[in-house]
């Protein structure tokens, strides 16, 4: 089948108001991290309004919407989970109410990552309207809990309902570019023990406070000789967290723990991450203890699926099928070669392709930049981008299959 590029920009155009109400509809129903339930429901009602040919929501309270029922399965995939607002006085509009104008929509979760939704959602409708369907399965995902453990729904859905596509396209921000990777994370604490004393002998006492004050220096000077990697970058730590046990503000603390927000770049790996913070003088000398965190928070659903909070960096080599499809699929739409490059936080992809090897490759609406951020926007320009490159993915991937098999 040979794509009519103009064909797809020019319906995708045509539904950018569709998109953009649909988009505002999910900003308006709040759906942080295990309170996703409501918008999973939008967006089922969605799928199944403009034609999905099944829809299903998992155990877990991940929407799946499936289009044909061909042999190559092809995903494609959006967190629908969100942060919280921060402080309300930061934003210049309600951040479910948000705004909208010719250009721009704003609202918690317009980048990060809910116009990745409405852009898959009719990129389908595209597909069913220009009758793209060919020996292809195309499996769009609404996944939960990305913001509090990412990759977690796909471990699920890999694990529990046995499902593994050939690749997956993360529709996470990437300002309408192709990535190909991102750095891994882990979640680290470091926990020192002393004994309380009331504060006016502290002589009596061990201070687990004053135990962890030359750790936070030595982790603070780690950070300057961690590993760097050509393309993925450096790898990073940062001290997010601090928290203590005391009887009173009168007494010796005999408890500090502290919370290590650790990016792991190319090669480094969890055990190494650990030990490197292990030995250290100060941790030694403290005694610390130090260890990973665990995941177990109940879904919306009830389900509790845990983990551990280590989540491996992966690279999607440039001459992989998956790449090559996108390249050809946008230099096909808009007449130009794109930009490939790499994301600076964390997706889904570090189970997808991290944990299972499933080839994970990244485009999407919104900009890295408006993640978290107050005032969160994204560009309707870029839901249409969008949308017309989701709906020629699956049809350019079998002509990149046949291109070789020839």
């Amino acid at each position: 089948m040979t794509l009519d590029f103009q064909t797809i920009l020019e319906k995708a155009d045509q539904y950018k108001p569709a998109m953009s109400g649909f988009l505002r509809d999910m900003i308006a129903i709040p759906s942080e991290s295990c309170q996703e339930e409501a918008v999973v429901k939008r967006i089922k009602q969605e799928m199944e309004s403009v034609g999905f040919d099944r829809v299903e929501i998992d155990p877990m309270g991940n929407v799946l919407g499936y289009i044909g029922t061909g042999k190559h399965l092809i995903a494609m995939d959006a967190h629908i989970d969100t942060v919280g607002v921060g402080n309300p006085d930061n934003w210049d509009y309600d951040p479910y109410e948000g705004y909208e104008d010719d250009e721009i929509i704003v609202g918690r979760g317009a980048s990060d990552q809910e116009g990745g939704m409405a852009a898959m959602v009719y990129a389908g409708k595209i597909i069913k309207d220009l009758g793209l369907e060919d020996d292809y399965t195309l499996l769009v995902t609404g996944t939960v809990q990305e913001e509090d453990c990412d990759g977690l729904c796909w471990q699920y859905i890999i694990e529990e309902s046995k499902i593994r596509p050939e690749f997956v396209v993360s529709t996470e921000p990437t300002s309408c570019r192709i990535y190909r990777g991102q750095r891994g994370r882990m979640e680290i604490k470091v926990e020192t023990a002393g004994v309380s004393c009331h504060g006016s002998a502290p002589e009596r006492g061990d201070n687990a406070i004053f135990k962890m004050g030359p750790i936070l220096n030595d982790l603070q000077n780690l950070q300057q000789h961690l590993k760097t990697d050509d393309f993925l970058g450096k790898g990073t730590l940062t001290v997010s967290e601090i928290f203590f046990s005391s009887p009173s503000r009168c007494a010796v603390a005999d408890g500090c723990t502290i919370s290590i927000d650790r990016r792991l770049t190319w090669g480094e790996t969890w055990e190494g991450a650990l030990e490197e913070i292990r030995a250290l003088e100060s941790v030694k000398r403290a005694n610390a203890v130090v260890s990973m965190y665990d995941y177990d928070r109940p879904a919306y659903t009830g389900l509790v699926y845990p983990t551990q909070a280590y989540f491996p960096a992966w690279v999607l080599p440039e001459d992989h099928d998956a790449c090559k499809t996108l390249k050809a699929a946008y230099k096909g739409l808009f007449n130009t070669d794109p930009l490939v490059d790499k994301w600076t936080f964390s997706t889904n992809g570090v189970s997808i392709m991290g944990r299972y090897n499933i080839p994970c490759i990244g485009f999407g609406p919104g900009h890295e930049d408006q993640a978290h951020a107050p005032n969160e926007k994204t560009w309707k320009s870029e839901l249409v981008q969008a949308a017309a490159m989701y709906a020629a993915i699956p049809q350019m991937y079998l002509d990149t299959l046949g291109r070789e098999q020839a």
